[in-house]
């Protein structure tokens, strides 16, 4: 059972489907945002208020949603599964409301994200593993974000990940057979 770590809609349970998904845990969800809020006040970033949050490869929409809960004014989700899309929908209906949340239903891998970049500040980016080079996905998005957007990519500990060199590495964390890097521009 999937459920909102923090904020608003905490202990609210999400929808799934046991096939195409793996969500992101909790403790893995929790680490996340924990280190990418101490980032922000660090560095003055306003993460949340009028802010909005790319959900890249989203499933479910845990971390979109679990964005939503920790005051987040908008997500925008990108998933191209048909069955998994109907839970997504359900997800973002029980937790958002209809001007909080975008859904496009695009294969990310020829996917040009042709959206407004102005006001994201967090992407995040949950691919199946070993299934894609992001290489491509990477470089699009790294001359498309601002300065202060913070980029969290998790993939298998036995991915082979080609990190643009416009992009910075302010942290790696893994968690078993899972890494999550989190980057900004250089």
């Amino acid at each position: 059972m999937i459920r909102i770590t923090g904020g608003k809609f905490k202990l609210k349970k999400l929808a799934s489907i046991n096939d195409f998904v793996r969500p992101t845990s909790s403790l893995k969800r929790e680490a996340f945002f924990s280190i990418i809020e101490s980032y922000a006040i660090k560095n003055s970033i306003e993460l949340y208020k009028n802010q909005i949050f790319l959900d890249l490869f989203a499933g479910i929409g845990t971390m979109g949603l679990e964005a939503i809960s920790r005051g987040m004014s908008e997500v925008i989700f990108f998933e191209n599964n048909i069955e998994v899309l109907e839970i997504l929908k359900k997800n973002c209906l029980s937790i958002c409301k209809n001007n909080q949340f975008k859904i496009y239903e695009e294969d990310l891998i020829h996917s040009k994200l042709e959206i407004e970049f102005q006001n994201i500040s967090v992407v995040y980016i949950d691919p199946p593993y070993a299934k894609y080079n992001l290489t491509n996905l990477l470089e699009n998005l790294s001359s498309k974000i601002k300065n202060t957007t913070v980029i969290g990519l998790e993939t298998g500990v036995k991915d082979n990940i080609v990190i643009p060199e416009n992009l910075n590495l302010l942290q790696k964390k893994t968690y078993g057979k899972t890494i999550i890097y989190i980057f900004k521009l250089s």
